[in-house]
């Protein structure tokens, strides 16, 4: 590349981005994953942009090696966006990466094979290892995407992806330290204490010991405000959750009221198609329980009419 890249400085840390902000640490994961035996840190060239909130988008870390732009990411929460989010922000990436070259030159300017990771490690559970793609979110399928990104989950909350935790030490560590934070904040502890007992205890067992250790003031922060954030963001799918299966009950009694209207109707003579429509597509309780006390008091159809006022379309 050209031009030096520098890992973002600016935006509010997490713990995660912490831990991987070292080399070392990143060549530990980038060879657990791929087979790899690197050893020396400097073969890796961190390409984190500088303004990492692109787009209202953050990136943990992303870094150059073995001809290969990595870019990994974090999440606590599942977030089926991730392939658009890494079109976004890849396609930022490599701008910078070839800012100083014509893409109109007549020779063909190489770049580096874009890899995307995400570390999952919420509540919900989840598949240890699965790739959602771009073509996913396609408002038309097509059987061969002529734009396709993929990007790989990675489940690593205790349990799961064991082969990649043994290899791993760091993330290993990490996932139990997280794990750890849980258990204690999930039972009468308050977050604060949840935290730094464990912290306390991960330094005593040698968990992330020297990391923990040397910034630890800055770790029991970013750990409740994440667990915080955590919870708001559970509280909040949980409140949509509890919505949407309001409005599924809503519209099934619809349903079900429109449905007896008809019924009731149709003992009085034939119903017109666009009749039936109109009652059927009705979303709204208030009205169908006004048609229902109609139909069910009504002599005719036609009575049924000028009870409720309702009218053909002009083109029926």
């Amino acid at each position: 590349m050209s031009e030096e890249l520098y890992a973002n400085r600016k935006h509010k840390d997490t713990v995660f981005r912490m831990l991987y902000s070292d080399k070392k640490a990143i060549l530990e994961l980038y060879n657990a994953l791929n087979g790899t035996d690197y050893q020396n840190p400097d073969d890796l060239t961190i390409t984190t942009l500088e303004n990492a909130v692109y787009l209202a988008m953050k990136n943990d870390v992303s870094f150059l090696l073995d001809a290969r732009m990595t870019l990994y990411e974090h999440q606590s929460t599942w977030n089926p966006n991730m392939p658009l989010r890494d079109l976004l922000y890849i396609a930022r990436l490599m701008e910078k990466s070839v800012n100083k070259k014509s893409l109109y030159q007549s020779e063909m300017i190489k770049i580096p094979a874009p890899h995307f990771v995400v570390f999952y490690n919420g509540k919900e559970k989840k598949p240890e290892d699965t790739t959602i793609k771009l073509s996913d979110a396609f408002l038309q399928k097509e059987e061969e995407p002529e734009l396709e990104l993929k990007v790989r989950f990675l489940n690593i909350n205790q349990g799961c992806n064991p082969e990649l935790m043994e290899r791993c030490r760091t993330l290993r560590e990490y996932s139990a330290f997280v794990a750890r934070i849980r258990r204690y904040a999930d039972g009468e502890t308050a977050i604060e204490e949840a935290v730094d007992r464990a912290v306390t205890e991960c330094i005593e067992e040698g968990i992330l010991a020297d990391f923990l250790r040397s910034q630890r003031a800055e770790v029991i922060a970013m750990s409740i405000f994440e667990y915080n954030e955590e919870e708001e963001m559970r509280k909040l799918r949980e409140g949509e959750r509890e919505i949407w299966e309001k409005r599924g009950k809503i519209k099934g009694q619809v349903e079900g009221l429109a449905r007896s209207c008809l019924f009731a109707l149709e003992s009085h003579g034939t119903v017109p198609e666009w009749l039936k429509k109109r009652i059927m597509e009705e979303t709204d309780p208030e009205p169908v329980e006004e048609w229902m006390r109609a139909a069910v008091t009504t002599d005719s159809v036609e009575d049924f009419l000028g009870k409720t006022g309702l009218k053909a379309p002009e083109n029926e």
